[in-house]
């Protein structure tokens, strides 16, 4: 399905029954990813699987981007369907996005997942986002596949899923060149900590115990900043969890929304 939201398309889709949960996936994904999680939420929520400005479905209008505008789009969304509080599990970008939704549209969120995600980005990193958006110009995203295949999943899982990494391989490839380098400029620029302190939702915070990508250092700043906040690392992933470790995220991800 579709609907326009600040003058661009985005693309999302409806499933399961019960409270609503959105879902909002990684940089160079789309809502795709989120298939090891269907099964096991849909029984329990009305799932919301959206993909984010210039991935998937949705269009890749001029960038850059910026996290405020990415965390407008999916409040935009919730209103055009008439959603009034969510959930909300969010993996690397998805969880900046959260972080930025949380704090500019406090009323329309509920309980909150944030997995493999940061809530500041250093100066060095800024200019790491910087460098891959200007490999993405140049070289295209094919150039991107396998570093990040190597950032994502440990080598166990690449030996052991070749199929599946290869099937996450052919979403980052195509992956708009426009919407990857777009969103590259929002991530550079996040810093949510210090506004975290004035949270009240309820939050879990999520991360592979691998992960060098959002390291469990990062995870745990958040969880320092968010009051009430909890964190739980993952054993045997690396930054996507849901995927590497499907069973063990599924059932975290549960125990927590269904309190």
């Amino acid at each position: 399905m579709q609907a326009t939201v600040h003058g661009h398309t985005v693309h999302y889709a409806v499933s399961g029954r019960g409270p609503w949960l959105t879902l909002s996936h990684s940089l160079a994904a789309h809502s795709g990813m989120w298939a090891p999680q269907l099964a096991a939420l849909e029984p329990h929520f009305t799932v919301l699987r959206v993909d984010t400005r210039g991935h998937g479905g949705s269009s890749a209008p001029p960038g850059p981007y910026t996290l405020e505008q990415l965390a407008d789009d999916a409040h935009a969304l919730l209103l055009h369907l008439g959603v009034q509080r969510t959930h909300w599990l969010g993996l690397s970008m998805g969880g900046m996005v959260g972080q930025m939704l949380a704090l500019r549209h406090p009323a329309v969120l509920d309980r909150v997942v944030l997995a493999d995600t940061t809530g500041r980005v250093p100066p060095a990193g800024a200019a790491l986002w910087a460098e891959r958006a200007a490999i993405a110009r140049s070289a295209g995203m094919q150039a991107l596949v396998q570093p990040t295949l190597a950032r994502w999943f440990t080598p166990p899982f690449h030996a052991a899923q070749p199929t599946v990494v290869a099937d996450i391989g052919a979403m980052i490839a195509a992956t708009p060149v426009e919407g990857y380098a777009g969103c590259c400029a929002a991530l550079a620029a996040t810093d949510t900590l210090d506004g975290l302190r004035a949270l009240a939702h309820p939050a879990l915070v999520l991360v592979g115990a691998q992960d060098e990508a959002t390291p469990p250092a990062a995870a745990a700043a958040i969880a320092a900043h968010w009051p009430g906040a909890r964190l739980q690392v993952i054993d045997g992933a690396a930054h996507l969890p849901n995927i590497e470790q499907a069973a063990d995220f599924n059932a975290a991800v549960l125990a927590f929304l269904r309190g």
